[in-house]
């Protein structure tokens, strides 16, 4: 990259236009508490969470208080008064069928009375789902095909401890993504070859490619017990270990599978999630690091070079510390940051990797919520795709969090199912259909069960077409972009003319919204607009 372009970028006044934009937004964890809204303050936005009337209400032990019964929404876990039919933040009818069909489901009509009344005794484990699955692989199938990767005992991993509210990750996730795409699967609405690929347990010693000994033993020793507490917000009972087992094997079996021929792609739908897991510690959520234990199975398998993209809100923090010496390994995330603030608090631009392993960390964290398709597209093509071209990669895998979609409870972004279609398409285009997408976060059932059946139709082969035009980047979304690119010139060549396109638009938003306090979540204009790249 020229290096007058880049001191120009960076000398546009960007950390003082940026500080403008986190402080708005900045919502630090709260260390006491352990039900949802705590997590919330710890994983995600408070904005649209918060009821200015509720939060200005103080306790005052002499006056009367109503104790109104409540239910909590399947969708999206918000707490509704028991007189109201519908969620009041997601509008998901309370007896919906989202659980049996996914984002297929009608939102407003109830299941039918019977369905609900068998339903209502059952524990968490007793529901069962009625799926339609495709053929199992086996040598004979055919080497053009993208397998799913599922175990019904994932659903077993629970929090048993009863809390003020359902804990995000849940076996519900699963629950709705697995409904949706059955019922898209009967309904006809996917084509191509696909199959399941047989469930396995990784082995203890699988796990210490990624995780020390003493962390493996930890997570096996949950099994003793009916509950039990990595930090405050990462739970386990006595399936938990055996889930996360299946989950690690699930993606080992998955990616050894590509790296072969055997299959074109695959889907891990897992859980536990992984990302945040660290070589020698469970957190976020996280007990294995399920894209890591991948990465390591394609170098065993015969990769020499392996790239993470993980687009979940929050930073991969464990997958990034578990490769940031490791040059055959390329981590890539986009995740919302505002200067730390935003949970794990990892991931600036300026984490680029140590020793052997520097310059392959690449970090595009965004300032602020809000954020949507149009920059996650823009990251995609000024940054993202020309990095990896340049790396060449053997084997690619999604770290797919969902939870940076629209109406996410934690994450606060605007991410919709074509957005994640066209990130795919752009991956899928570069490595010849040869993907790895491993379930991470995402809370809100419909967006997750959406989101996923939209990724799995571009693994099917399907197009989602091109990228609107009118997708153009936000002030916010401009500023983080133009940030990593100056960042990562020093380590791979950077498009000299999507450069000084980005210093015309910066320089004409940032005064824009210096004068006018704009929105910086608004798309930014200019004369340059339409030249930006579209793929």
């Amino acid at each position: 990259m020229d290096s007058g372009v880049a001191s120009r970028i960076s000398g546009h006044g960007m950390d003082c236009v940026k500080e403008d934009l986190e402080i708005e937004d900045v919502s630090p964890p709260n260390a006491e508490g352990k039900d949802l809204e705590d997590t919330k303050q710890t994983y995600g936005h408070e904005g649209e969470w918060m009821d200015e009337e509720e939060d200005g209400k103080d306790w005052k032990s002499d006056v009367n208080v109503e104790i109104m019964a409540e239910w909590f929404c399947t969708n999206c876990i918000d707490s509704n008064p028991d007189d109201e039919s519908c969620c009041g933040q997601c509008g998901e009818h309370r007896n919906s069928g989202i659980l049996e069909q996914g984002y297929l489901a009608s939102r407003d009509l109830p299941e039918k009375a019977n369905d609900m009344e068998q339903r209502k005794d059952m524990s968490d484990s007793e529901i069962k789902l009625h799926l339609t699955f495709p053929p199992l692989w086996t040598p004979q199938t055919d080497a053009a095909s993208t397998a799913i990767g599922f175990d019904e005992r994932m659903l077993l991993h629970s929090e048993v401890q009863t809390k003020s509210h359902p804990h995000p990750e849940r076996p519900d996730r699963l629950r709705a993504i697995m409904g949706g795409l059955s019922a898209a699967v009967s309904s006809g609405l996917f084509s191509g070859l696909c199959c399941m690929i047989p469930s396995r347990e990784a082995t203890l010693a699988e796990l210490e490619w990624v995780h020390s000994h003493s962390h493996v033993e930890a997570v096996e020793a949950t099994s003793l017990h009916e509950a039990s507490y990595f930090g405050r917000d990462t739970y386990a009972n006595n399936y938990s270990a055996l889930a996360a087992r299946l989950a690690a094997g699930t993606c080992i079996d998955l990616m050894t599978a590509i790296v072969k021929g055997q299959i074109l792609n695959g889907f891990a739908l897992v859980r536990p999630p992984g990302h945040h897991a660290l070589s020698a510690t469970a957190m976020g959520f996280c007990l294995h690091n399920n894209a890591a234990l991948a990465a390591k199975a394609a170098l065993s398998a015969g990769a020499k070079k392996v790239m993470i993209i993980d687009w979940d809100v929050h930073h991969g923090n464990g997958t990034q510390e578990i490769f940031d010496s490791d040059s055959s390994v390329l981590y890539v995330s986009l995740h919302r940051h505002q200067a730390g603030f935003f949970y794990p608090g990892t991931g600036a631009a300026s984490e680029v990797g140590i020793k052997d392993g520097e310059g392959f960390s690449v970090n595009i964290p965004w300032p602020c919520g809000g954020i949507g398709d149009e920059d996650y597209l823009f990251a995609f093509q000024n940054v993202i795709m020309p990095i990896v071209e340049q790396f060449a990669p053997d084997a690619t895998i999604i770290s797919a969090g969902f939870d940076a979609a629209k109406g996410d409870p934690l994450g606060g972004c605007q991410v919709t199912p074509s957005g994640y279609a066209h990130m795919t398409q752009l991956l899928y285009s570069l490595m010849k259909g040869k993907l790895l997408v491993v379930l991470e976060g995402g809370y809100n059932l419909r967006s997750i069960s959406a989101s996923a059946a939209a990724v799995l139709k571009v693994l099917l082969g399907v197009s989602p077409g091109e990228i609107p035009p009118s997708w153009q980047p936000t002030f916010a979304g401009l500023l983080a972009v133009s940030e990593a690119c100056v960042i990562q010139s020093r380590y791979w060549k950077i498009d000299r003319m999507s450069l000084l396109n980005m210093q015309m638009l910066l320089s004409a938003a940032e005064t824009k919204f210096k004068e006018n306090k704009n929105d910086p979540r608004q798309p930014v204009s200019g004369p340059q607009a339409e030249d930006q790249p579209q793929g």
